[in-house]
């Protein structure tokens, strides 16, 4: 059993090898050098309750044993304003967001209540111009292409890079 701890937890999805080495790679090229100390994530929950560590880390893990791996399609590039995201698509990853949402309805921040838009960072608090000129370099040889979804990773925020806390694979 893992301690209770205060510091607000995140939820993320893992990515196969070969997805995650391939944003990681476009986000150390575009990211800011002196702000990247993450690898390249996929975000569903921003602000879980520390204190709740425990119990939500029984319900991820009963839910992993039961969830096969998701396909993932990743359809597009989309800008953040001052910055770039792959946009990722996949009807049952929106249905577990949804079904965690449920479960985890009484800790939720509003963000973390809205609709889940997956996507994939790589490039953030650039300048507006800097942001449309990686899109616009970068959409002309998009190609859509597949990745898969092989878990979840929660980690610790503690107003610095990100502390992992227990990753939980899918093996349904």
């Amino acid at each position: 059993m893992l301690p209770a701890d205060d510091a607000p937890l995140i939820l993320t999805l893992t990515l196969d090898d070969a997805t995650q080495t391939y944003f990681n790679d476009l986000r150390r090229q575009h990211f800011p050098p002196h702000i990247n100390y993450l690898a390249a994530h996929l975000t569903l929950f921003h602000h879980l309750p520390g204190a709740e560590r425990a119990r939500l880390s029984e319900k991820l893990q009963a839910l992993c044993r039961a969830q096969s791996p998701l396909p993932l399609q990743v359809t597009g590039l989309r800008s953040l304003g001052r910055g770039v995201a792959f946009t990722l698509e996949n009807a049952e990853l929106r249905a577990l967001h949804r079904r965690l949402q449920t479960d985890f309805a009484p800790h939720l921040t509003p963000q973390d209540q809205q609709k889940l838009q997956p996507h994939v960072t790589i490039q953030n608090k650039v300048t507006p111009e800097a942001a449309r000129q990686l899109l616009a370099a970068l959409q002309p040889a998009f190609v859509p292409f597949e990745a898969v979804g092989t878990g979840l990773h929660l980690w610790a925020y503690r107003q610095g890079p990100w502390e992992s806390v227990a990753k939980f694979a899918f093996a349904g």
